[in-house]
């Protein structure tokens, strides 16, 4: 399984627009991927829409960017989209794929830059901590890069701001979070972004 995170500034006043173009472009016969999430940030750069699919292959990866590089009018919203970014991504091994549902009103979105060799290791202290840590909240994917720097990114739902708040902070009380020796492989270079699933998001 691959996924990627497609992250588009939208012009102001372009995200319903975006949204609208996106549904339809992810659902045309044409489409290789699935659509997994789409948010529209709240905290952090805003006018950013973070969308997430899952790809069965790197081969249906390239080829749904190369049909969105060939064309005047990505995710039928060209007008709306300011810019683009694509991250290609492979799930850590033992995470489950992300399924549709209801899961909280604000999405945190977190990349990590990493050390030289610190995927397995991160790959493995997570494994180990998410036993405890995922009783506390859901965790609906972690993955890491396939492309540009050595890093990984996570998203989590909450209820709220405020459920985010006091859940981290009960899970560093009880010494479940962070995971022993991961942030050994951090360098520091780390961003977080709160944002909101918007209507056509299966993660919700």
């Amino acid at each position: 399984m691959r996924y990627e995170i497609a992250t588009l500034k939208i012009r102001l006043g372009g995200a319903g627009a975006a949204t609208a173009g996106l549904e339809a472009w992810t659902k045309s016969a044409e489409a290789k991927g699935t659509l997994l999430g789409c948010w529209m940030n709240e905290i952090g750069e805003l006018n950013e829409m973070i969308v997430l699919r899952s790809f069965a292959s790197d081969a249906d990866l390239q080829a749904e960017r190369w049909r969105i590089l060939s064309t005047t009018n990505p995710f039928n919203a060209g007008e709306a989209i300011v810019s683009m970014n694509f991250d290609s991504y492979a799930p850590f091994p033992w995470c489950p794929a992300p399924q549709p549902g209801k899961y909280g009103s604000v999405y945190e979105i977190r990349t990590y830059k990493l050390k030289h060799g610190g995927v397995p290791p991160t790959v493995e202290a997570w494994k180990a901590a998410m036993v405890e840590r995922g009783k506390l909240s859901p965790l609906s994917i972690v993955m890491y890069a396939l492309d540009g720097a050595p890093r990984f990114t996570h998203i989590w739902p909450f209820a709220d701001a405020n459920s985010r708040a006091a859940i981290r902070a009960e899970s560093v009380a009880r010494g479940i979070w962070p995971p022993k020796g991961g942030p050994d492989w951090l360098t520091g270079d780390m961003r977080s972004t709160l944002a909101l699933p918007t209507a056509i998001s299966p993660l919700a």
